[in-house]
């Protein structure tokens, strides 16, 4: 992260108070994790300590996330809108706590629920795959004889891996007759009994990211 450059807060759309709403946002999968409210204050410190601070609206003061409860979020990288009235952190969360309720995100809750029944906190939507990664993992915590993904687990490396070597040589052959429907079949399928064998191994689809992520900033293989 580059030091503070006045020029950028200076293009900055505060309301009336001096405040911007913030969205905290999960560096790796996207998900939404919170949102608050930051003034240039906020920022400042922010953007020279790379910890997150936000403007406590209810106590008048300023906010280290997570200064009490050690679930502080690390800054990645900040922008705004095009109308620059909204800032989107892109952050690595501590602990995988951002709600003070203990759940991962603040939005848990799905609309259209009855709000007076008690809901489980359900994961913030992310990108598709590690959606499909969690749905994998919780077919290994709770089994269904039903579930193909089931099946598999039971098989153990020896049913996971032989489908993955098939998965593979029919992505190959998808590629090699260039048809891009097919292509992307394929692919999801691969991708798929992937995340099977990892969650077999107890590897997460996260760590996948983190090590994707890592090699983003590698230097170029000669």
């Amino acid at each position: 992260m580059k030091p503070l450059d006045p020029y950028f807060i200076d293009q900055l759309r505060f309301n009336e108070k001096g405040l911007i709403p913030a969205v905290a946002q999960d560096w790796l999968d996207g998900a939404v994790l919170m949102v608050a409210w930051m003034n240039r204050s906020a920022l400042e410190h922010t953007i020279n300590t790379r910890e997150v601070h936000y403007w406590s609206r209810s106590r008048n003061e300023l906010w280290h996330k997570g200064a009490t409860s050690g679930h502080t979020q690390i800054l990645k990288t900040i922008r705004y809108d095009c109308d620059a009235d909204a800032i989107l952190l892109s952050i690595e969360q501590t602990s995988s706590t951002a709600c003070h309720t203990g759940a991962r995100s603040c939005f848990f809750a799905e609309g259209g629920l009855d709000p007076t029944k008690a809901q489980m906190p359900q994961q913030p939507p992310a990108d598709i795959c590690s959606e499909l990664f969690n749905i994998v993992d919780q077919r290994k915590r709770e089994p269904d004889p039903n579930s193909y993904t089931n099946k598999l687990f039971k098989g153990g490396d020896n049913q996971i891996l032989k489908k993955i070597g098939e998965e593979s040589a029919e992505f190959v052959m998808a590629c090699k007759d260039d048809e891009p429907n097919s292509i992307a079949n394929e692919a999801a399928d691969l991708i798929f009994h992937i995340q099977v064998a990892l969650s077999h191994h107890g590897v997460s689809w996260r760590e996948l990211l983190e090590v994707l992520a890592k090699r983003r900033n590698a230097p170029r293989r000669s």
